[in-house]
C-alpha cells in the first residue's frame, strides 16, 4: 500500500514522520555573515567591469600556418578606464591573431592589443565602446598578509566565477616568460584556474589590488597576482608608447660564485655576480670593453649580485645615460665606462 506523503516547505515527507518547527524567514542580514557580506558586496562592485577573452593564435609558423589548425584559448581581463582600454595579462593574448571580447551585458566585439609587457605579464587592449563600467583602483602599497581577497575571472570558460580567500604572503617574485623577475608579487589562497589569468583581484572593497596571473602546479592554495602598483605603472606606459622602456647592455650570462680570495683581495661586498658568458657585437657591452669570463659586480653605485640586480637597475633613466660598470677579469678589479640603450632598438 502506498504511503501518503504530506509537504513541509515544499519538501514531501513520509505520513508520521516528524515534522520540523516553523519558523518565519530570517531577514538576509541574519542569514549572511560579514565574512560572506564581504564577499558579496565586493564581487557585485567589480563584476559589471570583469570581462572574458576569446583569443584565436595561428599554430606553428608562418609557413605551415596554412596548413595547421588555428589555437583557441580564453583568459580574463577588466575595463579600467570608461572608453574601452582593458588590463590583462601578457600571456593571455601575446601571439594572437584574433581577440574577441564579452562584456558582462551580453555584448561582444573585437579587440585591438595596445600594448604588451611580457617582462611584467601585463598587457592592455581596447574595444570600440563608451560609457563602461571601469573598476576602482586601489593601492597595494597598504595590503596586509591574512587580509580578505576575492578574484573574478572565466575559468574553465566559465564566466563571472568568484572565489574568495586571504593574502597569503607579500613581496614575493615571480620569473616571466622573459626571464626578468617580477617584483612585489602578491600570494593569494583564493582559488586560480586556467581562464582566470588577467582577471582582478579585490579588496572587501570593491577595489582592484592585483592582476591574477599565475598558479603553481600541482600545488592547491598557492597561486600569485601582479600587484596594482605595477599594473598602473605598465598602463600608463602601454597607453602612451605600447611598450615599457627599458635599457639594455647587450650581453648574456649566468649567476656565479666569485673565488673567495678575490672577494678578500679586493674587499668585495658580494660573493656572487653576473659572469659574462657571451656579448652582442656592436652592443653597448661590446663598445664597453666587456669580454667573456668577465664577472659583472657592480653598476654605478649599487652591487650586482646576479641577472636580477641588474635587470632592476637597468630602468628607462639609464637609457642614453652613461655610467661605470665594475667587473672581475680573472683577479683584476676593472670599472669600464658603459652608456645603455633602449631594449628592442
Amino acid at each position: 500500500m502506498e504511503k501518503k506523503l504530506k509537504l513541509v516547505s515544499g519538501i514531501e515527507l513520509p505520513e508520521g514522520a516528524p515534522c520540523p518547527p516553523e519558523r518565519p524567514p530570517a531577514p538576509e542580514s541574519e542569514i549572511m555573515d560579514a565574512y560572506s557580506r564581504a564577499v558579496i558586496s565586493a564581487s557585485d562592485l567589480v563584476s559589471p567591469s570583469v570581462v572574458n577573452i576569446s583569443v584565436t593564435q595561428e599554430r606553428g609558423s608562418k609557413a605551415r600556418s596554412r596548413f595547421s589548425p588555428d589555437r583557441t584559448g580564453t583568459g580574463s581581463g577588466f575595463i579600467f578606464t570608461g572608453d574601452g582600454f582593458i588590463l590583462t595579462n601578457s600571456h593571455v593574448v601575446q601571439d594572437s591573431k584574433k581577440l574577441e571580447v564579452a562584456l558582462p551585458d551580453g555584448r561582444s566585439m573585437d579587440a585591438d592589443v595596445v600594448g604588451d609587457d611580457p617582462d611584467t605579464d601585463l598587457a592592455v587592449i581596447r574595444i570600440s565602446a563608451s560609457d563602461l563600467p571601469p573598476v576602482q583602483l586601489g593601492d597595494s602599497q597598504w595590503l596586509k598578509v591574512g587580509q580578505l581577497v576575492v578574484a573574478v575571472g572565466n575559468p574553465f570558460g566559465f564566466q563571472y566565477s568568484v572565489t574568495a580567500g586571504v593574502i597569503s604572503a607579500l613581496g614575493r617574485s615571480l620569473r616571466s616568460s622573459s626571464g626578468r623577475l617580477i617584483d612585489n608579487v602578491i600570494q593569494t589562497d583564493a582559488a586560480l584556474n586556467p581562464g582566470n589569468s588577467g582577471g582582478p583581484l579585490v579588496n572587501s572593497f570593491g577595489e582592484v589590488i592585483g592582476v591574477n596571473t599565475a598558479i603553481i602546479l600541482p600545488a592547491q592554495g598557492i597561486c600569485f597576482a601582479i600587484a596594482v602598483n605595477t599594473a598602473k605603472f605598465v598602463a600608463g606606459r602601454l597607453m602612451k608608447h605600447g611598450r615599457v622602456k627599458r635599457s639594455y647592455l647587450g650581453v648574456a650570462g649566468q649567476d656565479a660564485p666569485i673565488l673567495r680570495r678575490v672577494v678578500r683581495f679586493h674587499g668585495l661586498e658580494v660573493e656572487t655576480g653576473f659572469l659574462v658568458t657571451s656579448v652582442e657585437e656592436g652592443g653597448p657591452a661590446a663598445k664597453a670593453g666587456l669580454k667573456d669570463g668577465d664577472v659583472i659586480i657592480g653598476y654605478g653605485d649599487c652591487a650586482v649580485r646576479g641577472i636580477d640586480d641588474l635587470h632592476v637597475l637597468l630602468t628607462e633613466d639609464q637609457i642614453g645615460a652613461g655610467s661605470l660598470i665594475t667587473v672581475i677579469r680573472r683577479t683584476e678589479k676593472l670599472e669600464l665606462p658603459i652608456t645603455p640603450v633602449e631594449k628592442g632598438h
